[in-house]
């Protein structure tokens, strides 16, 4: 499995990076945890593989993992947690640092109003394809009216 991605980011540059490659990912609501012990958060997703798709195809979606150790907590808001098979389309992954960094809050917005806000002690996040490949008819529409 060429081109399987495996990022980590320590700042908002880097999570820059995880948020593009991110972007258009589904996720279903049953396969996002927060491991308490461990203070991980971490989201199981279809990612869009931007980085291999032309303007006309072929389109991929890839298995990945994303990511945040280092967790003091987690909020959501219109994130339906009572159906573990709603599907999300992430939107943006971004972080907002506190008034005493590095601590901050790592927001994931998500399409329809979704949001989930991962406070963490420090920015640590890991994204990594763990596959399968599998071709997507179409390719994400970005239309902004």
């Amino acid at each position: 499995m060429s081109g399987m991605l495996k990022l980590m980011a320590e700042d908002e540059a880097d999570l820059d990076i995880i948020g593009a490659a991110v972007q258009d990912a589904l996720v279903r609501v049953g396969e996002i945890s927060v491991d308490r012990k461990a203070r991980r958060f971490t989201a199981m997703l279809n990612r869009f593989r931007w980085e291999s798709a032309g303007e006309r195809g072929p389109y991929e979606r890839v298995r990945a993992a994303l990511s945040f150790d280092g967790v003091m907590g987690v909020k959501s808001k219109r994130v339906r947690q009572d159906i573990d098979d709603a599907l999300a389309s992430v939107l943006s992954v971004t972080f907002e640092a506190d008034a005493e960094p590095p601590s901050g809050t790592v927001r994931i917005v998500l399409a329809g109003g979704g949001e989930i806000a991962v406070a963490v002690e420090c920015l640590d996040a890991v994204l990594v394809d763990i596959g399968p490949v599998w071709p997507t008819p179409r390719r994400p529409d970005h239309e902004r009216g």
